[in-house]
Order: structure tokens, then C-alpha cells, then sequence
């Protein structure tokens, strides 16, 4: 365990923080500070960590201080130290019998060093400041006097950056870098020495981190980096979030070169500005149509489809895709991945639809389109390459970051299970059903006959649920098609032949899943008993945001 002597000057935030959050497991063994009324020292008190109070008399050299510093620090066990506004300058009298010693500096080193780093930040009118975290390092000559080109100047350990904004004033910017800068930034800095993975070389002026670089246990992958560094802009105020009583905004970033909704040019300015939850939808929708090269049409509501298909002709998806279940697709939200044409158009305005996204409209369509005064058209431009390599989810305190989920199939990566083999049309089904359940949340189950969905099953907490919702979307709400002859894909493997029995009581003959339950030899009897085919992928597909 990774003990720390801390030395604070005056409330010791820092200090505070690190010994409350305890990185890579470190502790602290005492406080000192050299201000008997310091606050910082009724803190740790009642945190249980001792104090030292060792006072700058008047007649007091620096290195004599320091000498009575070590002395007081002499008692206790500890590996590392850390000041925290601990105003005064550290000789060689200190820095060479005590551990390495870090301290944080507010502001982005070797810019704005010194005793007033925010307002030298506001008046040099940067845009970005932030913290360092770095090795004290020796800022004095023979006699003690400081050299001021030597001070906050040793090895940089980490930086956190912080945006400054238009009216801020020393104040706001100083408590902005102290918790959204320092109290990131020095536990990292801190937890890196406890593991061990810090390598300080002061010959060379440098600090190396073993663990600070993407990695993974894996050599399919590329690997996560150690740290995301997001800076995203706001580009617009939304009227509220899911719910109206919650604000909302829409950031861009914009060094994206995919195709987006967030870059996306609203056609029809006289319309209503997009909701967050249209954002999320028509993302979701996009993302959906560009699994195909062939001409697709998809419909999202709450992020789940309600219909995709794919077709010869964009309006002959469109119908396909509309037709699963036409009743959900009220209020929902069209992805199209070829320019609208005005066939296509005139069917969308059928019935109420939020949005329209494209790659594009001719002058007919738009006129079309136009006659819907809410219906929001959105030009997302030339579909192109899928280039973002992550999605990522907030979480209270934190966020998930995952590789997007852009595994593709073939007919020839299906493993065939059942003593049926599954027929050339059923496997072009397969295919296209398990590109499309990627979209649909978990457990998931869809239906499909040829390259279109005749019912889905989402988001049910037991996949013999999602089953029998597929079921009933099919049998219910699907028009002019129904479950007979199907063939049902599923996001992940049937833990029990139940989901079997009850796909083919709706008439599925053929089923393409993951696989790879220690129940898979009972799933694949219960298929030859009902004359199914069934092929596993290998890889599961949920979607669970």
C-alpha cells in the first residue's frame, strides 16, 4: 500500500479529496502544514489522519525549515508526497531525502507558471486552461534564493485541460480547474504511482506511465485508450429532454466525418426545431439503414424499429418496411439510405411521421414532403463510410465506452446445426435479419420473410416473452403478412427449447441465433422435431441502451 505524506498550506482540497477517493488504494500517513489555524488540519482530523503543524519563524532559512519539516516527517512511513498549495518554495534540503514529491498547478504547464496562473489565463484571453500535475523539482541556488525560470518547471506526470468561458471571472475559473481539473487529475497522477506504473527520470526531465496507452488482453483488438478526452460543442439548446421537465442540449463534434444527424441540414427551416428524443431516434435510424448496400427503408420508434426492408426499389422498402407494423409506426421516424424520390415521399406523408432522414431528396419529394408542416427532412448528405470507432454511455459518475458493433455476416459464417439445411432464399433471410436485430433492443427477437421484418420482439426481460411478442406483432399489426414460413433471428442464445416450441406455433421454419448455451443440444432437437432449420452465428448481438 502506497503511503503519502501530504503538505497543504491551507484548506488542502486536494489533499482532502485523494484521501477520500484513496486511488490505486493509497492512504494517507500525516498532513503537515506550516499554519497552525490551517483548515485543512481540522479536515484530516476527522478523517483519522494524523497532523503535523510545523511553523515558519521569522528568523527561519528556508533550508532550516525544510530540516524541521523532515524532522516532523521523520515519524511516519510513506512512499510518496504531495502538496497542495503549500506556499513555499522546496530546495534540494527536502526534495533529496524525501520520496518523489508531486504538487498540482492550475494551468496548463510550462504556460501561466507562478503565483496567479487564473488570472493570467483570463487576462492572456486563452480559450483552454486547465492543471498539471508534476515532480517538485529543485527552484533554488546555492544560498536558498529562488530562481524563478526553475519554478513549477519538473517533469510533467499528467494535464487535465478546461475550457474558459465568455464571462468568467478568476473565481469561477479557479473553482472550475479545482473539480473539473485538479480532483481528476491529481488522484490519476496518484493512482499511477501506487501501482507502480510511473517511472520518474530526472536526468532526462521526463515521467513515463506504463499504464497511460491503450491496451487490451486481446490481439484481435485495437485496444481502449487509458484516457477520452472529449471536447464537443454546443450547437444548439433543445426545448427539453426526454421529459419537459429536463433540460437538454445537442453537442456536435466536429471532427466527425460520418454521416449524422447532429450535421444533418433541416430542409424545411419553417419547422419545428428536433426534440432530444427525435435526436436519439433518427440516430438510431440512420444507423439502422446504412447495414445495407441495397435500397433500404427502416422505421424507429423509441429507438427500436418497427419495420425495416430492403428492395429493389427505395419505395417498395419503404411500404415493406411500414407495412410490419403500422400502428407503432404512427409518430415515428423514417431512414431511407438512397435519395427520397417522390414515390417514396408520397407514402410517407400517408400517415404522421416525426422525421425523415436521407441522403438526399429531389425537388419533387421535397415538394411533397413540404406539405407536412411538423414533419421535420433532414439531408444527412452521401451516406459513405461508417467511421466512428466507439459509442458510449453516461453513467452516474462515470461513462461506458465500447467498440461500435459493426460485425457483418455472410451466408457462409452460418453454421447449420439442424439435419435440415437451411434453402438459399432463407439463409439471404437469415443474413438480413441478424444485420437488422442489431438495432432492436434486448432480448430481442425478429421475425423476417425474404428481406423484410413481419414482427419484432424488444427490449422483453425473458426471450420466450420477446418470442411471443414477435408472435403477436406478426399475427396482429403486420399487414398483408403474417409469421408463416418466417424465419426468426435472436440477439443471443435460446437458454431453453421454450422459444422454439413457441416460434413454431407461429409458424417459423427457420431460425438463425448465437448459439453456444450448454442447452444448445436440447434447442436443436426441439428444431428437428418441428422440421426447423437453425444456424448459428457465434456472436451474440445485444443492444441494451
Amino acid at each position: 500500500m502506497t503511503r503519502i505524506a501530504g503538505m497543504a498550506g491551507n484548506r488542502g482540497r486536494n489533499l482532502l479529496n485523494i484521501a477520500d477517493r484513496r486511488p490505486g488504494g493509497a492512504e494517507f500517513a500525516v498532513i503537515l502544514t506550516n499554519a497552525e489555524d490551517a483548515p485543512v488540519l481540522e479536515a484530516a482530523a476527522e478523517r483519522g489522519i494524523p497532523t503535523e503543524v510545523v511553523p515558519m519563524d521569522d528568523d527561519m532559512s528556508r533550508r532550516e525549515h525544510e530540516e524541521a519539516v523532515l524532522e516532523a516527517l521523520s515519524e511516519y512511513d510513506f512512499d510518496l508526497v504531495c502538496l497542495d498549495g503549500y506556499m513555499r518554495i522546496l530546495s534540494d534540503t527536502f526534495l533529496e531525502e524525501a520520496p518523489t514529491t508531486l504538487n498540482v498547478h492550475p494551468a496548463l504547464l510550462p504556460s501561466f507558471p507562478g503565483m496567479d496562473a487564473w488570472g493570467d489565463a483570463l487576462e492572456a484571453g486563452v480559450s483552454v486552461t486547465g492543471c498539471t500535475v508534476h515532480v517538485v523539482t529543485d527552484a533554488t541556488d546555492e544560498d536558498g534564493d529562488v530562481i524563478e525560470s526553475e519554478v513549477d518547471a519538473g517533469p510533467i506526470v499528467t494535464q487535465e485541460p478546461i475550457p474558459v468561458y465568455e464571462g468568467d471571472d478568476e473565481e469561477s475559473l479557479k473553482e472550475r480547474v479545482l473539480y473539473e481539473g485538479e480532483f481528476r487529475a491529481y488522484p490519476r497522477a496518484v493512482k499511477w504511482f501506487a501501482e507502480g506504473v510511473a517511472n520518474v527520470d530526472l536526468e532526462a526531465g521526463e515521467v513515463s506511465v506504463d499504464a497511460d496507452v491503450a491496451s487490451t488482453d486481446a490481439d484481435d483488438h485495437d485496444g481502449l485508450p487509458a484516457r477520452r478526452l472529449i471536447s464537443d460543442d454546443r450547437a444548439d439548446t433543445l426545448r427539453y429532454g426526454e421529459n419537459p421537465h429536463q433540460d437538454a442540449a445537442v453537442y456536435a463534434d466536429y471532427t466527425a466525418d460520418e454521416a449524422s444527424v447532429v450535421h444533418a441540414d433541416q430542409l424545411n427551416e419553417g419547422a419545428k426545431a428536433l426534440s432530444y428524443n427525435n435526436y436519439n431516434d433518427a440516430d438510431g435510424a440512420l444507423n439502422l439503414i446504412k447495414e445495407f448496400d441495397e435500397p433500404a427503408a427502416a422505421v424507429i420508434k423509441h429507438t427500436n424499429p418497427a419495420g425495416c426492408a430492403t428492395a429493389d426499389s427505395l419505395a417498395e422498402a419503404y411500404e415493406k418496411a411500414l407495412s410490419t407494423d403500422p400502428m407503432s409506426a404512427f409518430g415515428g421516424i423514417v431512414a431511407l439510405n438512397r435519395e427520397c424520390n417522390v414515390a417514396t415521399a408520397e407514402q410517407i406523408i400517408d400517415s404522421f411521421k416525426e422525421v425523415v432522414v436521407a441522403p438526399g431528396y429531389t425537388d419533387d419529394a421535397l415538394e411533397v414532403l413540404f406539405e407536412k408542416d411538423n414533419l421535420r427532412v433532414l439531408d444527412v448528405g452521401e451516406l459513405g463510410e461508417r467511421t466512428e470507432r466507439f459509442t458510449e454511455k453516461p453513467l452516474v459518475g462515470g461513462r461506458l465506452v465500447q467498440e461500435r458493433d459493426l460485425q457483418s455476416i455472410s451466408a457462409d459464417d452460418l453454421e447449420v446445426v439442424t439435419e435440415r439445411e437451411p434453402t438459399d432464399e432463407e439463409l439471404e433471410t437469415m443474413v438480413f435479419a441478424w444485420q437488422t436485430l442489431k438495432h432492436v433492443k434486448s432480448n430481442g427477437i425478429l421475425f423476417a420473410d425474404g428481406t423484410e421484418t413481419v414482427g419484432i420482439g424488444m427490449g422483453q426481460v425473458s426471450r420466450v416473452d420477446a418470442v411471443r411478442l414477435a408472435a403477436m406483432k406478426a399475427d396482429e399489426h403486420a399487414e398483408g403478412k403474417d409469421a408463416e414460413g418466417a424465419v426468426m433471428a435472436s440477439d443471443a442464445f435460446f437458454p431453453f427449447p421454450d422459444g422454439i416450441e413457441e416460434a413454431a406455433e407461429a409458424g417459423i421454419e427457420a431460425v438463425v441465433q448465437p448459439g453456444g448455451s450448454v442447452n444448445d443440444e436440447d434447442v436443436i432437437e426441439a428444431a428437428d422435431e418441428h422440421g426447423m432449420a437453425m444456424a448459428f452465428t457465434g456472436q451474440r448481438s445485444f443492444r441494451h441502451d
